[in-house]
């Protein structure tokens, strides 16, 4: 019968390896490690990690000042504000601020192009007969009703 042939590796430390790449890691990455000096340089003489050492001694005094300032009214009102423009934004279909980003360079040049005077009154009522005024006109009276709609009921005084 045939005999098993012995398999034995030699014993190796993840050390010496681990010793090894950092011993050609800066031959190997010359170029990126001078690109990293170059910017922890600008990083230095800029005041960042001064800015930064600064922020992290004194943490407990920001984290205060920033607790104090959130208490106000007004930060409060601000930060539901955001929240509540931040579900409108959600629930905006793309394309259609997409379309409102673009309109609105457009609307600005066609603005400028235009007599500095105001229309007349025949100038206005000509736009009407414009069928794209016409539909931006339905949308703002739209959102106007439903503005209006939803406004708080006024307290009798």
């Amino acid at each position: 019968m045939a005999k098993p042939i012995p398999l034995e590796f030699p014993a190796s430390d993840p050390r010496v390896e681990l010793q090894a790449r950092l011993q050609n890691a800066p031959l190997e990455h010359a170029q990126a490690l001078l690109g990293a000096y170059e910017v922890l340089q600008g990083l230095h003489d800029r005041g960042v990690f001064e800015l930064m050492r600064g922020a992290l001694g004194s943490s407990d005094k920001v984290i205060e000042i920033i607790v104090e300032a959130s208490k106000t009214p007004e930060s409060i009102r601000g930060i539901r504000n955001l929240i509540i423009l931040t579900k409108i934004l959600g629930t905006i279909e793309p394309e259609l601020v997409e379309g409102f980003a673009r309109s609105v360079p457009e609307a600005l040049a066609q603005t400028k192009a235009c007599d500095p005077k105001p229309p007349g009154f025949w100038g206005i009522l000509k736009q009407f007969g414009n069928r794209d005024f016409r539909r931006g006109l339905v949308l703002i009276n739209s959102m106007l009703e439903a503005f209006g709609r939803n406004l708080p009921a006024q307290k009798p005084k």
